[in-house]
């Protein structure tokens, strides 16, 4: 039987380096499954690989074809923009381990459309005041830096991450990030043994 390893961790906590890293790591065997989003692609980033790209358009074609399996929506200073996961066929229980990245409140849907035993929940943490300037320093080296919406993401994280809302969800067991490699011995470790 295969699971979901769900990385989860406020915006700028390393997610994305940690999950290049433990894809990248064949022992591990992981397969992606890349949601979708109408955000703009940022500079570095692939079509197919960190997301879909789509439009509002692509988005409502999914919802009428009734295969979403969970999404959200953001009120961002550059308009609305959405996040969603598609039941696209990509998913084979077949006894392949997978990985994705999302939030607690994606987490709980895709628990209850899958099933919890399914899932293994992964909570990254970092030190706000690291993370502010990670995000500042990404967003520096965008062509067109967006700070807004940099600050709007790091002020909603206090809330979609909060304290309540990842007990609800059930998630307790959580990874530091104050040192790169420890932690992702300590979640491949995790991933090996669960």
């Amino acid at each position: 039987m295969g699971k979901i390893v769900y990385l989860m961790g406020k915006s700028s906590s390393g997610k994305d380096t940690i999950f290049k890293r433990l894809l990248a790591d064949s022992s591990l065997g992981l397969k992606t499954i890349v949601p979708y989003t109408t955000r703009p692609i940022r500079s570095g980033e692939q079509n197919g690989l960190e997301y879909h790209f789509t439009d509002e358009a692509g988005y409502q074609k999914f919802q009428e074809s009734g295969r979403i399996v969970e999404e959200r929506t953001y009120q961002t200073f550059h308009g609305k923009w959405r996040y969603f996961t598609i039941d696209d066929g990509e998913i084979r229980w077949d006894g392949q381990d997978y990985i994705m990245i999302g939030t607690p409140e994606a987490y709980l849907k895709i628990k209850d459309y899958f099933g919890e035993d399914k899932m293994l929940p992964v909570m990254i943490e970092l030190d706000d005041g690291v993370r502010l300037q990670r995000a500042l320093s990404r967003e520096r080296e965008q062509k067109h830096p967006r700070y807004e919406e940099m600050c709007r993401r790091f002020l909603v994280d206090s809330e979609d991450f909060s304290e309540e809302k990842l007990r609800s969800a059930g998630i307790s067991r959580r990874f530091q990030n104050d040192d790169l490699e420890k932690c992702l011995a300590e979640i491949s470790a995790y991933i090996r043994n669960s």
